[in-house]
């Protein structure tokens, strides 16, 4: 699809995974909060449930395979599991769409992505998601960093089902002061944690590239928020940011914040002033 649509019709939205995070864009850009937008096309495992969830939508959307919801739309939103990342990327970017990508982590390794959007007319959008101050790292980027890291805390629980935390066999119900569980690169803390930590590539990204992104995350019982904190020393600003994300009830690997932040993205679409890099 052509992304350089028109004030002629409303941009049509794509959201694939209508769980947490999806379910709750859907029904506020359905209610009219993302301008001239419209939910055109959904993908889910459980369609039945799907079809639930949207019965008393507005504009109704269609239920479509995943690989085919770029084919609907002129924006697709990822909300989907990790592994149909790949299919839904290359549906919304074969059809030209912007791409928004909550699994940014997968980016990692599908770098040829950006040179397929290139080629089709596409564009990759990466929302701030749970963390705080892209803005002032893709600005101090411009010019020379000495360095950038970041500290997660998140309650132990929300470091379940981690690939890291399986691999090293930490029991996170037994932690009872705060914990390291890792340190490392951007790169590896999104592979080791892809469900959890996706900011620290979007962190990678922004700034000056995920293998020079030091992250560190404890598993830590005397928080109750997920917390990102972001220290940076550039050759013009030095800055410490520190963010507590207010974990969902169903899902406590994410942040409230993390919903909230793609529909922003999506304003950003349809708004006739836009605030922020």
């Amino acid at each position: 699809m052509n992304n350089n649509v028109t004030s002629a019709r409303r941009l049509r939205l794509g959201i694939a995974g209508l769980g947490t995070i999806g379910l709750a864009v859907a029904r506020r850009v359905d209610a009219g909060e993302a301008g001239d937008m419209v939910v055109s096309a959904v993908s889910a495992r459980d369609t039945g449930k799907a079809a639930d969830n949207i019965s008393g939508f507005t504009h109704r959307p269609d239920i479509v395979p995943i690989g085919e919801i770029g084919g609907h739309c002129d924006v697709v939103l990822e909300c989907a599991p990790r592994s149909v990342f790949d299919e839904l990327a290359t549906s919304a970017i074969s059809n030209g769409c912007i791409f928004i990508p909550l699994s940014v982590g997968a980016l990692l390794d599908r770098p040829e992505l950006v040179e397929q959007a290139r080629a089709t007319g596409a564009k990759i959008m990466v929302p701030t998601g749970a963390l705080i101050g892209l803005d002032a790292v893709k600005a101090i980027a411009q010019g020379n960093v000495t360095s950038i890291t970041m500290e997660t805390r998140k309650p132990p629980r929300g470091l379940k089902g981690a690939p890291h935390i399986a691999a090293t066999g930490v029991d996170l119900d037994s932690v009872s002061e705060p914990l390291k569980v890792f340190s490392g690169t951007a790169r590896e803390a999104a592979r080791g944690f892809p469900a959890n930590v996706n900011v620290a590539a979007a962190l990678g990204l922004a700034g000056i590239g995920p293998d020079r992104t030091m992250v560190e995350i404890w598993a830590d019982p005397t928080v109750q928020h997920n917390t990102h904190s972001i220290t940076a020393k550039s050759d013009s600003s030095d800055f410490t940011m520190t963010i507590q994300n207010i974990p969902t009830a169903e899902n406590p690997p994410t942040g409230k914040i993390t919903a909230l932040s793609a529909l922003a993205t999506l304003q950003r679409l349809t708004s006739p002033l836009v605030v922020g890099t």
